[in-house]
């Protein structure tokens, strides 16, 4: 094979690779979409009148994740199955926030931190990476670090639409995530410095629950959450 033959099919693999990262790219771009108005419907929930309105909330949600759960589903057919991580850069900051809105609207039905085999089933993708299209482990924790920062600012914006009893419990859920978070040994440095910055929300959430005992708030509030209703 002459040297020109040979850069001729060096091209043509580079090209076919072009072709499936664009074909990516506009599939990602339909999830970003849906990832907007999905957040753009948990947003209201830190309003004063979106604490009275959680469980509609959580329903239109749902609703949203059926759209999302169709274009992952076309995702899976731009590219080989044992391909994942060769392309996994392009769509891994989508799966991210997903992944985040996902354990939100988790949290705001029952309280409780979601598994990752539980995202995944809200996804419509596996867990398991032999099984191809997959939630990788970094992807999961990266997005529930994500619902440490939600959650300390909904502590905040409880406290404003006189939900008192809501930081305290926010404040037992962090803490708990916390823990989890130590018993890990993290090497990826993105994942690292995400963790790092739940120290911060931590301290966020303590400040605030420690002003509501100050004033003697937060112990005898009625519940609002969709896991009371």
């Amino acid at each position: 094979m002459s040297v020109i033959d040979m850069f001729v099919e060096l091209q043509s693999g580079l090209s076919a690779d072009q072709e499936i990262r664009e074909d990516i790219r506009k599939v990602v771009q339909t999830l970003e979409q849906t990832a907007r108005e999905i957040l753009i419907l948990l947003q209201g929930v830190h309003q004063e009148a979106g604490f009275k309105d959680i469980p509609a909330k959580c329903v239109k949600v749902r609703e949203h994740f059926s759209t999302v759960r169709s274009q992952l589903a076309i995702l899976k057919t731009k590219f080989p199955s044992e391909q994942y991580y060769r392309f996994h850069d392009q769509w891994r900051f989508v799966l991210q926030r997903l992944v985040f809105l996902a354990s939100f609207l988790v949290y705001l039905e029952a309280e409780e931190l979601v598994t990752r085999e539980a995202v995944a089933e809200i996804l419509g993708i596996e867990y398991e990476r032999e099984k191809g299209f997959h939630l990788d482990i970094e992807d999961y924790l990266s997005g529930v670090l994500n619902l440490a920062s939600e959650l300390s600012r909904l502590a905040v914006n409880s406290v404003t639409a006189r939900d008192y009893a809501r930081p305290l419990r926010i404040a037992t859920f962090i803490n708990e995530l916390d823990f989890g978070f130590r018993l890990l040994n993290l090497k990826n440095d993105s994942l690292r410095k995400r963790y790092d910055g739940l120290k911060y929300d931590v301290k966020k959430i303590e400040e605030v629950v420690y002003d509501l005992s100050i004033r003697g708030l937060g112990r005898s509030q009625p519940s609002t959450s969709c896991a009371d209703k």
